[in-house]
């Protein structure tokens, strides 16, 4: 140890010698202090934490919307294949078996139909209108006819249905 005297009392400069009160006031001032840092440090790691939750849970959500996105033309295929079947071509009953295997594959991964039937009412949210034609017995402004199904993907919208709206006379 050195005989050297030292320069302060205390810490964070507080001088020795000085008022006690005084003295007492900043040791708490910094206590207040370093406990509001520690409160916003864990405030902060834990909003951290709750969004690194949030984006592996949407990652896992939304990890096989590609593949999924790439099958949608071959559901339409397949099922412009079937349209365009014969009743009784020994091939169409294979044909709806797979179509829906690989609609019930992809419902178990989140994938559901927009599929709107004439006469439901045009949703800007799921649908995309191609043109508007005079209908009759369809209310205006009314989806007409569809071209093609839409899909959506845990609630997210992976392709609009497209579809025909009903015009005022």
């Amino acid at each position: 140890m050195t005989n050297e005297p030292m320069e302060s009392g205390g810490p964070a400069g507080v001088e020795a010698g000085g008022d006690p009160a005084a003295e007492l006031e900043t040791l708490r001032a910094e206590v207040e202090q370093l406990r509001a840092e520690g409160l916003r440090e864990r405030a902060d790691l834990e909003n951290q934490r709750k969004r690194l939750a949030r984006d592996m849970e949407n990652a896992r959500r939304f990890a096989n919307e590609r593949l999924l996105a790439e099958l949608l033309p071959l559901f339409d295929s397949m099922e412009a294949g079937l349209a365009a079947a014969a009743q009784n071509d020994p091939l169409r009953e294979g044909l709806e078996l797979t179509l829906r295997q690989l609609h019930r594959i992809a419902e178990s991964n989140g994938l559901t139909e927009v599929a709107p039937a004439p006469g439901d009412s045009f949703d800007p949210e799921r649908h995309q209108a191609m043109s508007m034609v005079d209908v009759q017995g369809i209310p205006p402004g009314a989806v007409a006819q569809v071209f093609q199904k839409g899909y959506v993907l845990n609630e997210r919208l992976l392709r609009p249905a497209l579809v025909v709206i009903a015009k005022h006379d």
